[in-house]
């Protein structure tokens, strides 16, 4: 091969790496060499080894029949028999066919790829009422489909690292989770256990005052026990979709006021300011949307101590919104991507307790209901929640 050929390479090469993505890359690699290899049409196929479907992962005209980009079965049946005996297969039309219509005369020349002795695949290439390929044509045609397998083979290695990275992510979660719940279960039960034997002493006795402070320890420490448990069952039926929604009417503004109501009950010293906008009533289950409007509340008490708290309904489009900000120490923008994942709990944070399971309770309640969830959050000036909910026209 003469230098200047291998200049001409090497600089396609260079520009194809620099590609954001691999079918940009494919793009570059196609239409860069089409001054020494002139085709109409290519396209990418693989043979999915269950459903025994062909598959097109790729496509691109770049010359006659552009209009037909989309239209790519011209080429499966040739693909399949590429793959079936796994060599390049060169295939003019007939001779005596050949006819003025160049779109009906399709020289078809395809090469056979393989990702894994299970996924077989063929990169066709079609140059419509030709000229025939030459011996040059054959070779660049495979050099291209080489690099291309090599970035198709990327795509995948990076896809495949990516769901490694997210399975070990949830089994460090899943360890994290068994670590706290095991420490969330031993302290209400170490509660119970300490303070109901101290009452059934028989050598001791308590006067009436230690025996409601006993009592109420107990009860308290009970409560903590059954909503810890509630949210793991809750979670697993969120999970596998089997929690059932009663949807009705739902006055945003009265749902919100009656939880912090609640709220401020067991939290006098926690200022709440509203800002709220009269809005139509939405279509929702009110105890789960309540359920979701008590875990940002108690997310700001845990995480915020002694900060207000603002909440803020109004309308976005034709959806409502709700905003709970808070004036706390905020969240480092590294963990806020993964805050609604189940067990997910932000790093250091482990004088405050929990499991985990709250804010992925939210995100599906939320979600059932066809809204979003997202929180921003800014390093020592507060973190805000905010619920977007579709407002329903029929109301």
């Amino acid at each position: 091969m003469d230098p200047k050929t291998l200049s001409t390479l090497h600089d396609v090469f260079k520009e194809v790496q620099k590609q954001p993505s691999w079918k940009a890359a494919l793009d570059k690699l196609f239409g860069s060499l089409r001054g020494d290899f002139v085709f109409d049409n290519v396209a990418i196929y693989f043979l999915e080894p269950q459903t025994k479907v062909t598959d097109v992962i790729y496509a691109r005209a770049l010359g006659r029949g552009k209009g037909g980009e989309a239209d790519i079965s011209w080429g499966e049946t040739f693909a399949l028999d590429v793959m079936t005996k796994g060599k390049m297969i060169l295939r003019e039309p007939p001779k005596k066919t050949r006819v003025f219509d160049r779109l009906s005369q399709a020289y078809l020349l395809g090469f056979p790829i393989s990702l894994s002795p299970q996924k077989k695949g063929a990169i066709v290439f079609v140059r419509f009422g030709g000229p025939p390929y030459s011996e040059l044509h054959i070779h660049l045609a495979s050099l291209q489909s080489s690099w291309a397998l090599a970035l198709i083979a990327q795509k995948e290695l990076t896809h495949a690292y990516e769901e490694l990275d997210s399975v070990q992510r949830q089994m460090r979660l899943q360890d994290d989770f068994v670590s706290t719940i095991s420490h969330e279960l031993r302290t209400p039960l170490g509660f119970i256990k300490g303070y109901s034997t101290s009452l059934l002493r028989q050598d001791t006795s308590w006067d009436e005052a230690t025996q409601q402070e006993f009592l109420t320890i107990i009860d308290e420490e009970a409560d903590r026990l059954t909503r810890l448990i509630e949210d793991m069952l809750e979670s697993a039926r969120l999970q596998s979709k089997t929690l059932q929604f009663k949807f009705a009417p739902v006055r945003l503004d009265a749902l919100v006021r009656d939880v912090a109501l609640r709220v401020n009950t067991h939290h006098p010293d926690l200022k709440i300011d509203f800002d709220v906008e009269p809005l139509p009533p939405v279509s929702g289950d009110g105890v789960r949307l309540a359920q979701v409007f008590e875990n940002l509340f108690s997310n700001a008490i845990k995480y915020a101590p002694k900060s207000p708290l603002k909440i803020k309904i109004q309308a976005a489009g034709k959806k409502a919104r709700i905003a709970f900000s808070d004036q706390g120490e905020g969240i480092p923008e590294d963990y806020l991507p993964f805050l609604f994942e189940r067990f997910y709990r932000v790093p250091g944070e482990r004088t405050v307790t929990g499991t985990g399971l709250g804010l992925y309770i939210c995100k599906q309640i939320v979600m059932a209901h066809h809204g979003n969830i997202w929180v921003e959050s800014v390093l020592d000036q507060g973190t805000t929640f905010f619920i977007e909910l579709p407002a329903d026209p029929a109301l």
